[in-house]
């Protein structure tokens, strides 16, 4: 396997040097690369794991005093399984101020409930999603991670003219030529590190993926919801995965599950909280416009959507704009940046793909899968200024055309290509 760098690596172990960070919680999917990355960064940690149902009771057996005297340092994989040691983590910290912990965890509902109960205000949380497309197109740990031309501008000042930072000649740069072969990838596979194996050939990645689907529903789905009927769940988690970018009715959902609305919204509320999906809710703070407010689901990982499909080949324009989407929230959140994210719909049908709200201002992104740009993508961003609350600051027609184009100069409005805006 070729070892990815990740972004975070360069945050973590400042933050975790801090007296707020001294219990640092990492979380996030199953097989995104947790434990890897604890051990490349924490290197004289002892690695512990909590999912040996024979070491768990010699570990619960330890007291505080024993802890810190045997594990004054350590990373304590899949501590939810042990969920009494949180008390004992929580009574090491509280007794010894030397000791520093670093939890890992999947089972997000698990492992939050008890930080919550336990280690509030103890403990800092880092999340770990799939790879970014910077992360991607590292060949080694060692290889720096270039932030994005998206994530640079956004952590500069938006208030900027994006332009400055969009500049270049595309169609010789051959970093962009690095960036759009594993954005393809990224399309086909996903992001999950297992993938990149050098001996992995498609019929390996496509399996693995479904393999992911089946591990996932038998582990996180029981610890999670305690489900001994599995097959409401699976028709739901199809539904959903054929609705990527779409505003969600439970209703329907539920009809198409053969179970109650109730019982989606439940289901729902699994694939988010195991990282699977992101809910994007609707803009709606302005009272005096008709607007929109059902959510909009998006898979935060092509690759784990298209194993619980089983589907392959060429894309449609659903899946492209939420590969899209997931994309800029796995960058936006890796870079630890104090935005929101919304979509907006007007009831007489006019939409925004994705609404970036930074303090000072909104981002309005549409998603074509178009190879030309063209005046017609940019009509919902026109008097879009009128719905929002924050000046528009800028719109980005994200295509895939192989050059990048200003085509208003007021409301700076640019179509850019996926590849070179997020690498």
């Amino acid at each position: 396997m070729i070892l990815k760098n990740r972004l975070i690596s360069k945050s973590i172990v400042p933050l975790h040097q801090k007296s707020r960070g001294r219990i640092l919680v990492i979380t996030g999917a199953r097989q995104t690369g947790k434990t890897t990355l604890a051990s490349k960064v924490f290197t004289d940690y002892p690695l512990l794991s909590m999912d040996d149902p024979i070491a768990r009771p010699e570990f619960s057996r330890l007291s505080a005093k024993d802890w810190a005297k045997r594990y004054p340092l350590a990373v304590i994989d899949e501590i939810q399984k042990l969920p009494s040691l949180m008390e004992t983590v929580k009574a090491c910290y509280d007794q010894h101020p030397d000791v520093r912990y670093v939890l890992l965890g999947s089972s997000q509902i698990m492992l939050m409930k008890g930080i919550q109960e336990t280690l509030a205000g103890r403990a800092a949380i880092q999340q770990l999603y799939p790879l970014t497309l910077p992360e991607m197109m590292t060949t080694d740990w060692s290889d720096t991670v270039q932030d994005s031309r998206l994530i640079r501008w956004l952590s500069d000042d938006p208030q900027r003219d994006l332009g400055e930072y969009l500049e270049g000649i595309i169609s010789i740069d051959e970093r962009y030529a690095g960036a759009k072969y594993h954005w393809e990838r990224f399309l086909q596979w996903g992001g999950m590190p297992t993938l990149t194996h050098t001996d992995f050939d498609d019929e390996d990645r496509r399996k693995w993926l479904e393999d992911y689907f089946s591990s996932y529903l038998q582990r996180d789905l029981l610890d999670l919801g305690r489900i001994n009927d599995l097959e409401p769940f699976i028709r739901a988690q199809q539904a959903i995965a054929l609705r990527t970018s779409k505003l969600i009715n439970f209703s329907e959902l539920g009809r198409l599950a053969g179970v109650t609305s109730p019982t989606a919204k439940k289901f729902m509320r699994y694939l988010e909280i195991s990282y699977q999906v992101m809910l994007l809710p609707a803009f709606y703070r302005n009272p005096e416009k008709r607007l929109a407010k059902q959510p909009k689901v998006v898979f935060i990982d092509p690759g784990v959507r298209r194993g619980i499909l089983r589907k392959s080949g060429v894309l449609d324009g659903p899946e492209w704009e939420s590969a899209v989407i997931a994309e800029i929230f796995k960058q936006i959140k890796a870079a630890d940046l104090p935005i929101n994210f919304f979509h907006l719909r007007t009831l007489d049908g006019k939409e925004v793909d994705l609404l970036i709200e930074c303090e000072k201002g909104f981002v309005a992104v549409e998603c074509k899968m178009t190879a030309k740009a063209s005046r017609k993508d940019f009509q919902a961003m026109r008097n879009l200024s009128v719905l929002l609350d924050k000046p528009l600051l800028a719109g980005i027609v994200i295509c895939n055309e192989d050059a990048m184009r200003c085509w208003e100069k007021a409301v700076p409005l640019y179509s850019v290509p996926a590849a070179w805006l997020l690498s």
